[in-house]
């Protein structure tokens, strides 16, 4: 059994519980925003837009040339979900205090900026579509929807995030 802390706030918890106490809400979050980018996604392949490009068949194949073989199309797709529930969740949780902004929505703009500065100049070109997906051949315009994809995420994450963790004092902790 582990030993239990008093905290400043009054209530006994014991270390592994006050962490997940902690990280739940930015994984929570992170699913949040992860429905709000599939749903967006979904959105583009039945309204047709942009059929050339296609970020998770690019994806599905350079995993598949990565493990030498094929890889089944709901890996991308699962990828992504858990990529933006966990990592990025859990990345937003831990940088919540430092992001400027004061609301979560705001947070959430500044964390999304970044990340799809980041895609556009690491993720596209390694999918082989050039710095912000230019190479695609269809101009910006892959740029501006990912740019959109990535802040409905980024966005919708910050305000599950500030409801769920509405004090400052429960962004995620240090990991010991």
């Amino acid at each position: 059994m582990e030993p239990l802390e008093v905290r400043t706030d009054g209530f006994a918890h014991s270390d592994r519980a006050s962490i997940l106490t902690r990280i739940w809400p930015a994984v929570v979050a992170g699913l949040a925003g992860s429905a709000a980018h599939s749903c967006l996604m979904i959105l583009k392949s039945r309204a047709g837009l942009l059929p050339s490009f296609q970020p998770y068949d690019d994806l599905q194949r350079l995993l598949g040339d990565l493990v030498g073989g094929s890889v089944g199309p709901a890996v991308p797709w699962l990828l992504s979900f858990a990529n933006g529930a966990l990592v990025l969740g859990f990345l937003f949780g831990r940088t919540y205090r430092l992001l400027p902004g004061g609301n979560g929505a705001v947070k959430g703009l500044v964390f999304g900026l970044i990340g799809w500065i980041l895609m556009g100049l690491i993720f596209f070109p390694l999918l082989g579509r050039g710095l912000f997906a230019t190479g695609a051949g269809l101009g910006l315009l892959p740029a501006a929807f990912s740019l959109v994809m990535v802040l409905t995420y980024s966005i919708i994450m910050g305000i599950a995030y500030s409801i769920l963790c509405p004090t400052r004092e429960l962004a995620v902790p240090d990991l010991p």
